[in-house]
């Protein structure tokens, strides 16, 4: 957002001519006020499109007066996007800030580039008018969501989600995906990075429930050899690898206390050292976080810490759970169909209205994962069949299947190898190893079966 209007309420002279020379710089037009008395009339004299406020004056270091300045200002000016700054010493009272409706807070001294970042994020969310907490919405500009055209969906909670992921995706912002275990939290972070202009950097996933607290440091910032037992060489970290591109911390609600103050440290000073080194690294990484959990109720325990919390939420998007979103249950259950018959090379398989209508009537407690799961086990236990009904997909929950002298393991303690190497045999034994009738039984070619004979080593010809 060129020629921006930017204020600056500080009561050290020297930091707002810093600030100033710095934002006219990067094409901003920056003004600052030294005292809070005066601030207010200036924002309306000035109608800045974006405010730094300083927590801390001479005149009251308590930070007590930074509060109730920015209470007023969103008083009267309820959208206007601010920025604190502060001193670590009053870290809580920016969290504060931050449920009163701050944007972000950066800490002093600030550095430049972070703090330009942040300025540009917020004044582009700001234009975009994005509220803070997607969830549900009324009418919606679908205008970009094609971007998203491999995730499938049509129904307005779901274009609403994908509305606001598109126009996210140009900012670095962070974000917080939430939702159910299965809902796509991954899909819609990965769809992120591919929108955003960091896209042909890396993408590094974390799963931070699967760290033990010990390894923690190692895999997030690396380390020098020599640095533990064990650290026979260097080792680049997660933050290293992503370097000007996205770090998803996947099921960041698992991560114990003592390393969400380890996380919040590079997240907030944009720097980190790997283990056995004492030389800092910049790190230059757009966060997407995501959870299953209530985060608030988890601040309100005490087992998430409520300033790292705000850092990575500037902006929350809540995935609905699959029961929410029935009406997409059609198109997803269409298109595992094909991908499913693509990837194992077999023949498509017809789904009947009624069938499909007991489909959306289930309730998914695995949501996207599980009807995923469903179609393609499914498929595999019926290949041949021209259409499955509502009992083909009933036995998805059985808890054996057998046939003659072939019998597959329970259903959910089984691969999709395992389902394709006993359907083989199954065929194979049944038709007296007929490449030919084992091949149409399947609704395969004869070439195609032989390549899965060849892949999973099954003998064809009939024991002796």
């Amino acid at each position: 957002m060129t020629n921006a209007k930017i204020l600056i309420i500080d009561d050290d002279q020297a930091v707002c001519s810093s600030l100033r020379l710095l934002l006219k710089k990067k094409g901003y037009n920056a003004h600052s006020v030294n005292h809070p008395s005066i601030a207010l009339e200036t924002v309306v004299e000035f109608e800045p499109d974006l405010i730094l406020l300083d927590m801390n004056f001479t005149i009251n270091t308590t930070g007590k007066q930074g509060l109730a300045l920015l209470t007023r200002i969103l008083e009267d000016h309820e959208n206007m996007p601010v920025i604190l700054m502060t001193g670590w010493a009053t870290v809580q009272l920016a969290v504060e800030g931050m449920k009163i409706g701050a944007r972000d807070f950066l800490a002093k001294p600030w550095d430049n580039d972070h703090l330009v970042k942040s300025i540009a994020d917020i004044l582009a969310l700001s234009s975009m008018n994005i509220p803070k907490s997607i969830n549900k919405s009324g009418d919606i500009d679908l205008e970009n969501t094609g971007s998203f055209s491999h995730i499938i969906g049509k129904s307005q909670e779901f274009l609403a989600v994908m509305d606001i992921a598109t126009r996210v995706a140009k900012t670095d912002a962070s974000v917080l995906i939430t939702g159910e275990s299965g809902t796509g939290k991954e899909v819609i972070s990965e769809a992120i990075h591919e929108m955003s202009k960091r896209t042909s950097n890396e993408f590094v996933k974390v799963n931070l429930g699967g760290l033990s607290t010990s390894l923690f440091e190692s895999e997030m910032f690396g380390h020098k050899k020599g640095a533990f037992t064990g650290a026979i060489a260097d080792r680049i970290g997660r933050f290293e690898k992503g370097h000007k591109g996205t770090i998803f911390l996947d099921e960041i609600g698992e991560l114990p206390l003592e390393n969400q103050v380890k996380l919040l440290r590079v997240l907030q000073e944009k720097t980190f050292e790997p283990l056995g080194s004492s030389q800092s690294r910049k790190s230059d990484v757009r966060v997407i976080s995501a959870t299953n959990k209530d985060l608030q109720s988890m601040v309100s325990h005490g087992a998430f810490r409520e300033d790292l919390y705000y850092r990575i939420n500037l902006i929350t998007i809540h995935l609905p759970a699959l029961r929410e979103r029935k009406e997409d249950i059609p198109l997803l259950v269409k298109h595992f169909v094909k991908s499913t018959c693509r990837a194992y090379d077999i023949d498509q398989p017809m789904i009947d209205d009624s069938t499909m209508i007991w489909l959306q009537n289930q309730n998914y407690p695995g949501n996207i994962r599980q009807l995923k799961n469903m179609i393609e086990r499914t498929i595999l236990l019926n290949m041949g069949v021209k259409t499955i009904s509502v009992k083909e997909f009933q036995q998805y929950a059985s808890a054996q299947v057998s046939s003659g002298s072939v019998s597959l393991p329970a259903v959910g303690k089984v691969t999709l190898q395992d389902m394709e190497v006993n359907m083989i045999k199954k065929a194979l034994a049944y038709h007296h190893h007929s490449i030919s009738k084992t091949a149409a039984s399947l609704g395969i070619t004869r070439s195609s079966l032989y390549r899965r004979l060849e892949k999973h080593n099954i003998p064809h010809e009939p024991q002796s």
